[in-house]
């Protein structure tokens, strides 16, 4: 189906967005040296950029898992 298809591609998408952003504090990101700070995407705009496309994926993500339930109910 359609919606199979959608959800596997959000949630790959999803996958990498999340680990594009950057880390706010000691969490798993410091371990795993994103904690580095570094000046190459510290820019503002960039990181409003990235929060909205993860936002936008993520909604997509949630109407496909709705979708699919929906379908599944029937």
């Amino acid at each position: 189906m359609i919606f199979s298809g959608v959800l596997i591609v959000t949630s790959a998408l999803l996958v990498l967005l999340v680990l594009l952003h950057k880390g706010k504090g000691g969490g798993l990101s410091d371990m795993f040296g994103g904690g580095v700070s570094s000046s190459l995407g510290g820019s503002s705009v960039v990181e409003r950029n990235l929060d909205r496309l993860t936002i936008g994926i993520g909604l997509i993500w949630l109407a496909s898992v709705v979708a699919l339930g929906l379908l599944a109910k029937v």
